[in-house]
């Protein structure tokens, strides 16, 4: 069985309610899904506007907009949570 990876999770800010920042609500289910199948992760701020790209070992290996993810939640019904956990499964 692989082992677990660091994945980097780089997200850029994103308009909500007439505000332009840097927010995190969005990346709690792909956090939760990499953390149940036992990846670690860490955040980095990114100047990309409204993305979120995944790197392991220095190697982009998902691409999304941040506001396609959904909001809040543990990732388990979301289809990018999905895809990029099995985009990070084979990055290794």
């Amino acid at each position: 069985m692989p082992q677990a990876v660091l994945v980097t999770i780089r997200y850029g800010p994103y308009e909500s309610c007439g505000v332009v920042d840097y927010r995190t609500h969005r990346l709690k289910g792909l956090q939760a899904i990499l953390e149940s199948d036992g990846h670690r992760w860490i955040q980095e701020q990114s100047l990309d506007w409204n993305s979120v790209n995944l790197i392991v070992k220095g190697e982009s290996v998902f691409k999304c907009k941040l506001t396609d993810l959904e909001f809040g939640g543990d990732g388990k019904l979301d289809h990018l949570c999905k895809d990029a956990l099995k985009a990070v499964k084979h990055a290794y």
